[in-house]
């Protein structure tokens, strides 16, 4: 399991809102990533996979649920997040796997409820509006958005410690638009449609990733990248 940590100074909290993803799996590594913003700026403090070997597996039909469940219980306490962002079960999934999904998500939602922290689940799609300006994106653009979004020095790897970043960049502007502008979920891409262009003309994105004018309609991305 690769895991990284932004290793800058601290601010503390100081009107900053810190926001657990989390990308679950039903076989895959479920992904995990902490982002923290103020509403001007944002940028990642940990991600990582958490990948159950076969050997494990074996000794224990509930191991992987054991231990993501000890593992978001861990992120939770050393990160003191104020939310949790979830990607919710894709509806195309067959009943097997959306079974075993819904199993995971399972163990998420207790950790957090342990803990007292407020769970708040987004659509694949949405997502991917949210991040990369159009919800057919696929993993490399993820990618790329991620890491140009939180100016990361490196592409997060593996593919779902990049998604459970993105699932905490879309609550933490989502929520940040509802406080700014006091809007409704249905207003978001309405009201903020303008910002979006405005973040796309100063973001100075490479061409290969840059959202076109006709998926602009999506839900906005965060406006401001720049570290404190």
């Amino acid at each position: 399991m690769g895991e990284a940590t932004f290793t800058g100074k601290s601010n503390g909290k100081n009107g900053w809102m810190r926001v657990l993803g989390i990308d679950p799996a039903a076989a895959g590594p479920t992904g995990f990533g902490i982002v923290e913003g103020n509403g001007r700026c944002c940028r990642m403090l940990h991600y990582g996979a958490l990948k159950v070997t076969p050997k494990r597996q074996r000794e224990c039909a509930s191991a992987a649920l054991q231990d993501i469940h000890a593992r978001v219980c861990c992120l939770i306490e050393e990160f003191c997040p104020d939310a949790i962002a979830l990607e919710s079960v894709f509806t195309a999934l067959n009943m097997r796997t959306a079974l075993k999904l819904a199993e995971v998500r399972g163990v998420i939602l207790l950790a957090a409820a342990q803990h007292g922290v407020l769970v708040h689940s987004y659509a694949p799609r949405e997502v991917k509006a949210s991040v990369a300006g159009h919800g057919h994106a696929d993993k490399r653009q993820m990618q790329l958005m991620v890491r140009a979004l939180l100016s990361m020095n490196e592409t997060p790897e593996p593919s779902d410690a990049a998604d459970a970043l993105a699932v905490a960049l879309c609550h933490l502007q989502k929520e940040q638009a509802r406080r700014r502008f006091g809007l409704r979920d249905e207003d978001l891409s309405l009201n903020l449609r303008s910002a979006v262009r405005s973040a796309v003309r100063s973001a100075g994105l490479p061409a290969e990733i840059r959202p076109s004018r006709a998926t602009l309609g999506g839900l906005p991305r965060i406006v401001s990248t720049r570290r404190p």
